[in-house]
């Protein structure tokens, strides 16, 4: 039985669809969301918000491994453990030449979107361990990374992409023998109802079976990658 299911990322239209999904298995599960910083999403943060009346909303610093600790810490005390964890990576887009940049985009860039993942897995793992079970879901939205024509690059974006999709292989490919499972989602179509409710499809019909594997929805989406 899932007693507590913890969404973490950046807040956007995409968590919010999975929280919208998470709040129709359980009565109470918790949500970390980031805010956007290179810019400030007013719909998808309502969206967000008013995911479900079951959300348990929680503070988490991705740079920081004591915020990490601490939110692992807070779920457990508000939902007794962690049976599932969905960590959402949506690549923010920032459009600028390198000599534009800001070094607090770089520190941002790094700590928010790159950095934070490795905490939070640590402090996951560790617990799923300890409870011996658990899933981690590691989820990726490619939609909306190219560029047009005449557009400055996305220096960002892709970046945190690519970190992303390597660290979650990496973690993917260590979950073996262990007793919990990883599961890897990606989505280049940008429809997130239907790849939010794809998403909880595979984690609650796999189980082990979809473990260490990643599950692309779209075209092909039911023979993985």
């Amino acid at each position: 039985m899932i007693r507590g299911i913890l969404i973490a990322g950046l807040e956007s239209s995409l968590s919010a669809a999975i929280a919208t999904e998470a709040g129709k298995r359980v009565k109470q599960y918790a949500a970390a969301f980031i805010p956007n910083k290179f810019s400030v999403p007013v719909r998808e943060r309502t969206a967000a918000q008013s995911a479900g009346g079951s959300l348990i909303p929680l503070s988490w610093n991705p740079g920081s491994p004591v915020s990490a600790r601490t939110l692992i810490l807070a779920v457990e005390n508000r939902l007794e453990r962690i049976d599932q964890a969905i960590l959402v990576c949506t690549p923010p887009s920032l459009r600028r030449q390198p000599e534009e940049l800001a070094l607090a985009d770089i520190d941002t860039a790094v700590n928010d979107h790159i950095k934070g993942w490795f905490f939070l897995v640590k402090e996951l793992t560790a617990a799923f361990k300890t409870h011996n079970g658990g899933a981690l879901a590691l989820v990726l939205s490619n939609a909306g990374m190219g560029t047009e024509k005449g557009e400055a690059p996305d220096l960002i974006g892709p970046s945190v992409a690519a970190s992303f999709s390597s660290f979650s292989s990496g973690i993917l490919a260590s979950s073996v023998g262990k007793p919990y499972t990883a599961l890897g989602f990606s989505s280049e179509t940008g429809e997130d109802a239907a790849f939010a409710a794809f998403i909880f499809k595979i984690l609650d019909e796999n189980g082990k079976r979809g473990s260490g594997k990643w599950h692309r929805y779209g075209k092909f989406s039911f023979f993985g990658r």
